[in-house]
């Protein structure tokens, strides 16, 4: 991925930080299109944290304030990323909001941040973004989101965070092709939770035990980014891709082996 440009929302922490730091080693062009720019109360990083990171890595990096709800913000840091290095070859769409509740317990508000983050914000990101992947050689987007199961058990417990889940996996459905031939439009999905801040909210203390390290996406990631742009409208797991390109040792992704 040497001199491509990745731009990654969400990319101050978590997920999508791990992806930008596994294409900084090859020498990327790394755009960090994430809201955070004070450090926040309770999760790590903030986008300048996650820029020295990524130059220390091996990449170039260009933190742009970026909450996917808003529009103009994408516009904005788009166009700053075609004028800093001159093209996008790579979209990551990561940002999402979740809330795991019941229909009865989630607010209007969760309903709107999930609906608006996951599906508005990944589509409106990609559409800011295709004009410059079509002129890349080898383009991609990559959501993280799930192959689209309509067993009702992955609704019946969080249902509007699964509509708005599977709305970004319609988003690759959809594009996939639209551009084919074009531009390359993958979702990636971890077997396993990941361990992230936003696991620890969720999970409470000893969630990381059942958890693997974000390593294990970067790498899924990092694999898909790097196939020719034949290679599209795939729904893939990260240890099934990583087990047919050879991978054996997946413990080393446990943040507890065993």
């Amino acid at each position: 991925l040497a001199g491509c440009t990745l731009f990654i929302t969400g990319a101050s922490r978590g997920i999508g930080k791990a992806i930008a730091l596994k294409a900084a080693k090859d020498g990327a062009n790394i755009v960090i299109a994430a809201k955070t720019a004070e450090p926040h109360p309770t999760l790590p990083g903030t986008i300048y944290t996650a820029a020295e990171e990524i130059e220390a890595a091996g990449g170039k990096a260009l933190p742009c304030v970026v909450n996917v709800r808003e529009e103009e913000q994408i516009i904005s840091a788009v166009e700053k990323a075609v004028k800093t290095f001159g093209g996008i070859d790579i979209l990551v769409n990561n940002a999402s909001a979740i809330s795991l509740t019941g229909t009865l317990e989630t607010a209007a508000k969760k309903v709107n941040l999930m609906m608006e983050v996951n599906v508005r914000g990944t589509y409106l990101t990609s559409k800011a973004c295709l004009p410059y992947l079509r002129k890349s050689k080898n383009p991609h987007i990559l959501n993280l989101s799930p192959p689209m199961n309509m067993n009702p058990m992955w609704f019946k417990n969080h249902c509007a965070y699964t509509i708005s889940k599977y709305g970004m996996s319609m988003c690759v459905l959809g594009m996939a092709e639209e551009f084919r031939g074009e531009v390359a439009v993958n979702a990636l999905w971890p077997k396993t939770a990941i361990h992230t801040a936003a696991m620890d909210m969720l999970g409470g203390a000893g969630i990381e035990k059942q958890c693997r390290k974000t390593d294990i996406l970067a790498d899924a990631a990092y694999c898909i980014l790097t196939k020719p742009k034949t290679f599209t409208g795939n729904f893939i797991i990260d240890e099934v891709l990583l087990r047919e390109e050879g991978v054996k040792d997946f413990d080393v992704y446990a943040i507890a082996p065993g």
